[in-house]
């Protein structure tokens, strides 16, 4: 049996575990090796950025020298740049979180004087962020914290045809949201709709300049995408001792970002 001051230190460890916050983690990977990992905008103003993020609920964080935005599911990541133009009217038209209070959010952003478009229900609607990003908001009161990562809506000349690449290159899970073609991969909804104004060019130079996917071992997935016959616009290297990137586009013209250990370690 345990002394009396085993017991005390076993107790003590017990409520520290409950009371520290868990490490914050990207989605566990599908089985091709694929999760959500990172939005990665170019903005005019870095700081505005951040200050929209803050207000939004994001929570910063350092990976080395990678400054992070960290929302549950997904980073958002900052670069000071002169964009070319926002979301709407490229392939990515726009991302989205869950809420779960989408009245009480509102009210709140709407009272910080963010910028807010209403959508087609109460329980919906979008924010406009710094360099006309746009962000779908739906209510979802099952989520366990006030936000969460949802979905990348993606406009397209053929959404069967990017629907099916997704799929076959990603490993995400076919589907259905709502009457829109929709693919699944942990921690992100892929939606597909047709381009409605006209084709949509890619991300890469505009505000959200690319999306990004962690990736299990990463270097062997680009060799994979590779012999596929992908080309990647930069090749697989190193950032540091945990960290790898690669980058390539996909037919439609989204910029994608390849990672393996995005998140800090100490997180």
């Amino acid at each position: 049996m345990l002394s009396h001051s085993m017991k005390i230190i076993t107790l003590v460890s017990f409520v520290v575990a409950m009371v520290a916050p868990a490490p914050a983690q990207l989605a566990a990977p599908n089985d091709a090796g694929v999760a959500m990992g990172h939005y990665h905008l170019a903005v005019k103003d870095v700081d505005a950025q951040k200050k929209f993020w803050a207000t939004v609920g994001g929570k910063p964080v350092q990976n080395g020298q990678l400054g992070l935005i960290q929302f549950p599911g997904v980073f958002v990541m900052l670069r000071q740049a002169d964009p070319k133009a926002g979301t709407e009217g490229s392939t990515v038209n726009h991302f989205g979180f869950n809420v779960k209070d989408a009245k009480a959010s509102r009210a709140k952003w709407e009272a910080a004087g963010l910028k807010i478009i209403n959508g087609g229900r109460p329980e919906q609607f979008y924010l406009m962020g710094p360099d006309d990003v746009k962000i779908e908001i739906i209510e979802d009161q099952g989520i366990s914290g006030p936000i969460v990562n949802h979905h990348i809506h993606f406009w397209t000349s053929s959404v069967a045809d990017t629907k099916a690449w997704y799929v076959k290159t990603f490993g995400a899970k076919p589907g259905k949201r709502g009457n829109n073609e929709a693919a699944d991969i942990p921690g992100v909804n892929l939606t597909f709709s047709p381009a409605s104004q006209g084709p949509a060019v890619g991300t890469k130079g505009r505000s959200l300049d690319h999306i990004g996917f962690e990736v299990k071992n990463l270097e062997q997935f680009v060799k994979n995408l590779e012999a596929q016959g992908i080309k990647m616009d930069q090749p697989y290297r190193k950032l540091n001792a945990n960290t790898a990137i690669a980058f390539f586009t996909d037919p439609w013209g989204t910029y994608i970002e390849l990672t393996e250990g995005l998140a800090p370690s100490s997180l």
